[in-house]
């Protein structure tokens, strides 16, 4: 450096940016809604009581696997005998956790609001070394394809909650609660969250050579990348409603709400 430029001709840039707007402000609200999910998620799996109340099952603890659920929340069964003396919930949240944290759109969230890597456009961040997704912990990013083919097991699981929730509270079909329209919201969230995600996009036409000898899976790939567009908002929407479904579903079975009929 010389006369204050660097070897390039460069002027050397002491602050950390120059930007004069509130450029901290985004990651500072995706700090907050993270952090408050988390909170409140794992406030809800310690808690172990009031996902159930008929015909409504929390997607915190769907599908409820355990001897020790509450009765009724078991659909599809309880294959953990009574040896388990944890919360359900911990069954099956390490899966939707693990989708969401590797998470290609969140992974530019979290990267950003809580690492600092960086927190803005033009703006430094405060780590001297980068060495990308190729070393532990980050190399546990690339199970994102697996956390997905799980994620969709769940999705199946919680559309047959939404279905289920067409029943009264003495298990009559044919009717239609806000519950049921709050589950069933919930699950279509979900839905487009995982099909507009790039590994589904990517496994359904990523590897193809020839879209021509390929017409469904071209026709599906289409498809997907058109919902791809609006992976961000739908990643948003999808994390604050299932939030909303297990904080509604408590409400009802502690009394809060009264889980009102159309029909």
């Amino acid at each position: 450096m010389k006369n204050g430029l660097l070897s390039a001709g460069r002027a050397r840039i002491v602050e950390r940016t120059l930007r004069t707007d509130k450029w901290w402000l985004q990651p500072a609200i995706t700090f907050g809604v993270l952090i408050s999910f988390v909170i409140y998620s794992t406030f809800r799996a310690f808690e172990n009581a009031h996902y159930y109340t008929t015909p409504l099952l929390s997607p915190f603890y769907s599908p409820c696997l355990a001897v020790s659920c509450i009765p009724g929340a078991s659909d599809i069964g309880q294959p953990i005998g009574a040896w388990y003396t944890l919360s359900p919930a911990f069954l099956i949240l390490f899966i939707p956790l693990g989708f969401r944290m590797t998470c290609y759109y969140y992974r530019r969230s979290y990267y950003r609001s809580f690492w600092m890597s960086p927190p803005a456009c033009a703006v430094g961040e405060p780590h001297k070394k980068y060495t990308g997704e190729t070393r532990a912990p980050l190399i546990l990013q690339n199970s994102h394809r697996f956390f997905f083919f799980l994620g969709l097991f769940l999705n199946v699981v919680l559309t047959y909650d939404a279905i289920l929730a067409f029943r009264d509270d003495n298990y009559n079909w044919g009717h239609v609660s806000v519950g049921t329209l709050v589950l069933v919201i919930n699950a279509t969230l979900l839905w487009l969250y995982s099909l507009s995600c790039h590994t589904c996009r990517h496994t359904l036409g990523g590897r193809l050579k020839n879209f021509s000898k390929n017409p469904v899976r071209y026709k599906l790939w289409t498809w997907v990348s058109k919902l791809n567009t609006k992976h961000p908002v739908y990643a948003w929407i999808s994390l604050l409603w299932v939030a909303f479904t297990d904080f509604y579903v408590r409400s009802v079975s502690t009394g809060l709400f009264t889980n009102f009929y159309f029909f």
